[in-house]
């Protein structure tokens, strides 16, 4: 089985949410779900442009590979490498996700507090321990470039669409 469907999907959510954390705490109203949806979407279509990148890139390794069916191999070893990491930190965000929505309102916002916070963080040390796993999966360096550019890639939605749609120069 090919990572490669799992990673899109990890990276296209978080992009979604990169775009949510570009538009937070930029509008006091009370009801602002179109104003969410729209940051979201905006994060979601930066994600997309981005992970062209990597996609492109492991392309481009794979076809000028002298052994493609070896290169493949190699790529899809270092893909579950990456993913193993990234799945952890993912299973994270879920649960202080699910705790914000299922606890009462002090407990959930805590949970968010607590959860979301630090993880927020820990988003470039998780990159780079996907890009550690892929190697250590046995992806070599063809693995790394492509997880190097697509975690460069995922780590540039936030700034991208801060900068194109929520700069306010004061």
């Amino acid at each position: 089985m090919t990572p490669a469907v799992p990673l899109l999907l990890l990276g296209l959510a978080d992009a979604a949410f990169s775009g949510f954390r570009a538009y937070a705490g930029r509008d006091a109203r009370i009801r602002k779900h179109r104003s969410i949806t729209r940051a979201a979407l905006r994060g979601l279509a930066v994600g997309c442009a981005l992970l062209l990148a990597p996609v492109l890139t492991a392309g481009v390794v794979l076809l000028a590979a002298p052994d493609q069916a070896r290169t493949y191999g190699t790529l899809t070893a270092g893909g579950v490498g990456y993913l193993l990491p990234l799945a952890v930190y993912a299973t994270a965000v879920l649960l202080s996700l699910a705790a914000y929505f299922v606890l009462p309102f002090r407990a959930g916002t805590l949970a968010m507090v607590v959860g979301l916070g630090p993880l927020t963080l820990l988003r470039p040390p998780a990159v780079v321990a996907a890009c550690l796993g892929a190697v250590l999966n046995g992806g070599g360096w063809s693995s790394l470039l492509v997880g190097a550019i697509a975690g460069a890639a995922v780590l540039c939605v936030e700034p991208v669409v801060h900068r194109r749609w929520y700069h306010q120069v004061l």
